[in-house]
């Protein structure tokens, strides 16, 4: 039976990492009791090879072999960019 590589999306939410970013993927879920859904999140460190993705990008990521201890996903592309905030003087 051939293993299925998993894609999963989600918003940066650092990089201030070499290499490396930190992403948020959010999903809701119905309670198994009060039927009430519920937003969850789980928080991921994504293999960056040439740091591409910024603070606010969304971006899709797969699973591959371990690169670290904690590092196990990579970046395929980033779906969209962070919208530029006005610079406060």
């Amino acid at each position: 039976m051939a293993d299925k590589l998993i894609t999963r999306t989600g918003v940066v939410t650092s990089d201030s990492m070499e290499k490396t970013v930190g992403v948020i993927v959010e999903r809701m879920v119905t309670h198994p009791l009060y039927k009430k859904r519920v937003k969850k999140s789980r928080k991921y460190l994504v293999h960056d090879e040439h740091e591409q993705a910024k603070v606010g990008d969304v971006v899709e990521f797969i699973d591959c072999n371990p690169i670290s201890k904690r590092v196990h996903w990579r970046l395929l592309r980033v779906v969209e960019q962070a919208k530029q905030s006005e610079v406060q003087k």
